[in-house]
Order: structure tokens, then sequence, then C-alpha cells
């Protein structure tokens, strides 16, 4: 799987699971897509997003607050 914002999807689109942690991932890192994140996405995918320890630890706070 590339993970560049830029790719074109419609191959990734084919692997729906593929494709959400794509998706995830880019929002995560880099902020991009305008939606809000699905709490249950983050929790479905949390073991296969590849995000750096900061954001993970933040992110795992917020989720457990709610």
């Amino acid at each position: 799987m590339i993970k560049h914002w830029s790719i074109d999807t419609t191959e990734l689109e084919k692997d729906p699971e593929d494709f959400a942690v794509w998706k995830l991932e880019q929002w995560v890192n880099w902020g991009i897509g305008d939606e809000k994140v699905s709490k249950a996405d983050l929790i479905k995918y949390w073991d296969k997003l590849d995000i750096d320890e900061w954001k993970r630890k933040a992110i795992s706070r917020a989720i457990n607050s709610f």
C-alpha cells in the first residue's frame, strides 16, 4: 500500500480495509480531509495505523476520555 496523500485512490478503494487505514493515517498524520474521524474506525483499525508515538498517545487519551 502506498502511503502518500497524492496517490490515485482507485486501486486502494478496491480493498475497503486498506483504504480505511490509509484514510485514517492521512487524517491523523497530515490533517487531510474535511470530515470528522469516526471514533469507531479509530478503535477498529488502531493496531494497523502507522502513526507516530506522540500522536498515538494523544489520540488514545482523547478516545478514552469520551
